[in-house]
């Protein structure tokens, strides 16, 4: 059960969770399973125990939290995937030591001190000013916590705090540290690069018989035929299982009336807008529009387009300003408004177009209704069949005995490696099921499997028929592909050969431009460029390569795309000065030294935990994460 907490820390999701710890460091692997204990403890560092109680409350709310951030409810079972009880836990755990290391060195705080903490909390403080003790009941009843649990917390909390400051409190980032990281990051070059692609090396020739042989038999691994395996599919879905033949006109009539506002459209109009923010402006416009000045006129006279004025063909209540749209719905086709007084500002309305209320008739809508009719009854029989299919594999049926008897129809693709790709290297059409190609080669034949999710409603089962092993092909199976590798494998060697003999010339004295002439190329000039540099015809490695030296620095470097190669020079060199009291110097500065205080206090809070020693209870984690069976089992 661990393991999977211990797998789930290493997703991104659980990375997110970083920032729940209270200190930088990790603490699996540091403890010892113990027995022995009540399901009331989960943990225990020396003394020092962590109640079930706790840590289930700690862990819901780090789900509640993460929940939010993900935009849906988190079980425990799915927050233990994604790693989250490992952060919960390896947190209280660091807290645990603290703790520990407080009641060692009899720390504590007076109730006078503690009192002014709680009451300071801005978490509790009421809208006009000061402490509001029944937003602390609140809040406490909200989180299933007891007013004496919080103050035992709070208290513990500001004894660890204690041992923090301590240990690494205040302490700032070295000067030198700052500079040094400055000129790393802000460092800029002026770089003059020279492009070499295949087009200078020319056409390059096919390889002789031995030269073919040779590479075929250096490089045999990388044509080497994959595993394949052949599959036979069962599908359950609605819209396979959906007939809408079987549903007569009588019942789609019925639903027609049932739901015929779903076939109404109401009426829409298509309406500008000129926008005035001084109502006598608006008076005046539309004392002209009366005397026979055009709304197209009056929009050019304010400079205005169509897209500025045009609200779209809108029903009346998708006006977002309800006077604006009364006012348009009041109007015939190229009619005006006179001035309306909107919600935020004055407005003249003209109407260009009007589109009429209607339903659609029933014989439109007939296929669309036994469509849909089928498919909801199908979802029905979905359900119903999956109980059938389980129960009839589980009876050691095979798909195909089980399409047969409930006559559905199984399929049999051609066989796929695991990239889905069948023995002409082509994909082979599968259903759309994220789990399938994984599944069939964690499987074997006569295996049975469990079904995988098919769409949102569907479900497909599989069976492994045939395994086809690797193999090592010969070379008149894959010639053409050896040749078109060799080739690709001898232009790389000459344009990098190409671009060492360039740079040896640059190095001997010849300029960037004058090598370039000769060549027929062109010289690219980056001036300011960083060493995070995106946009250069360099690769990643090849910047690096040109930041490692110093000015004047000629090298040949590989280029951003892989088919070419490019001879660099750095013409300049420029160090970014360094001014200790600027803002971003001094948020960096602050970023480093939380860094250096949480690094001592993760050695700190390390050695704590070595001395004292950490224990975990398995079961009761389990039991919290829901992952043990009524006999107390862990699963």
């Amino acid at each position: 059960m661990l393991d999977a907490l211990r797998k789930g820390a290493g997703t991104w999701v659980a990375k997110i969770f970083i920032a729940l710890l209270v200190f930088s460091f990790a603490v699996w692997g540091v403890a010892d399973v113990f027995s022995g204990f009540g399901q009331n403890t989960v943990a225990k560092v020396g003394e020092t125990e962590i109640a079930t109680v706790a840590f289930d409350r700690a862990y819901r709310q780090d789900l509640n939290r993460f929940g939010r951030q993900l935009g849906r409810p988190l079980s425990t079972t799915e927050g233990a995937q994604f790693g989250i009880p490992q952060q919960t836990l390896g947190r209280m755990i660091a807290e645990a030591a603290l703790n520990e290391t407080g009641r060692e060195l009899n720390l504590g705080i007076s109730d006078d001190h503690l009192a002014g903490i709680i009451q300071n909390d801005p978490n509790f403080r009421r809208a006009g000013g000061g402490y509001d003790r029944a937003l602390l009941a609140q809040v406490l009843r909200n989180i299933g916590m007891s007013e004496d649990e919080y103050v035992i917390q709070q208290r513990e909390f500001a004894e660890r705090q204690q041992i923090a400051q301590a240990v690494s409190g205040d302490m700032p980032a070295p000067t030198a540290y700052l500079e040094v990281l400055n000129a790393y990051e802000n460092e800029t070059r002026d770089i003059s690069l020279i492009v070499l692609t295949a087009e200078q090396v020319g056409e390059i020739e096919d390889p002789d018989q031995a030269a073919l042989e040779a590479y075929f038999e250096e490089n045999k691994v990388a044509f080497r035929a994959p595993e394949y395996r052949k599959v036979t599919l069962l599908e359950l879905t609605p819209e396979a299982l959906a007939r809408p033949e079987d549903i007569s006109d009588d019942m789609a009539l019925d639903e027609y009336e049932r739901d015929k506002s779903r076939y109404f459209e109401a009426e829409k109009r298509r309406a500008r807008q000129i926008v005035f923010q001084d109502p006598a402006e608006a008076a005046e416009a539309s004392q002209r529009l009366s005397d026979g000045t055009t709304f197209e006129e009056l929009m050019a006279e304010r400079n205005l387009s169509d897209n500025d004025v045009n609200l779209g063909l809108m029903a009346q209540e998708d006006f977002l300003d309800t006077a604006v749209g009364e006012a348009a719905f009041s109007l015939s086709v190229g009619g005006t408004s006179e001035p309306v007084d909107g919600r935020f500002s004055t407005a003249i309305v003209n109407v260009l177009e009007i589109q009429p209320e209607a339903t659609q008739p029933f014989d439109d809508v007939k296929a669309d209704i036994k469509a849909l009719l089928a498919a909801e009854q199908a979802e029905r029989e979905v359900l119903d069949l999956l109980d059938e299919i389980e129960d009839a594999r589980a009876g050691g049926d095979l798909l195909a005995e089980v399409a047969e008897r409930l006559q559905l129809t199984t399929t049999m693709p051609d066989a796929f490696d695991h990239a889905g790709k069948g023995l002409d290297e082509n994909s082979v059409s599968l259903p759309d099921a994220v789990e399938l190609i994984s599944g069939v080669f964690s499987s074997d034949v006569g295996v049975e499997n469990d079904p995988v999710q098919l769409g949102n409603r569907g479900f497909l089962w599989y069976e492994v028929s045939e395994v086809i092993p690797a193999r090592e092909r010969t070379l008149d199976e894959v010639t053409q592909k050896v040749i078109d590798a060799w080739k690709e494998a001898e232009l790389a060697k000459r344009l990098e050969n190409m671009a060492d003999d360039y740079a040896e010339r640059v190095k001997n004295g010849e300029t960037m431009q004058a090598l370039a002439e000769t060549a027929g190329l062109t010289v690219q000039t980056n001036d300011g460029v960083k060493r995070t540099a995106t946009s250069l015809a360099v690769s990643r490695n090849g910047l690096t390569q040109l930041f490692a030296g110093p000015e004047g620095l000629v090298a040949a470097v590989e280029a951003a795309d892989s088919a070419a190669r490019v001879v660099a020079k750095v013409n300049k060199v420029n160090i970014p000065a360094f001014f200790a009291e600027e803002q971003g110097i001094q948020a960096l500065g602050m970023q480093l030294a939380n860094q250096m205080q949480d690094s001592l206090l993760s050695q700190y809070v390390s050695g704590i935990e070595e001395r004292a020693g950490v224990e975990i209870n398995d079961g009761a984690v389990a039991l919290v994460l829901g992952l043990s069976n009524q006999s107390g089992q862990t699963q």
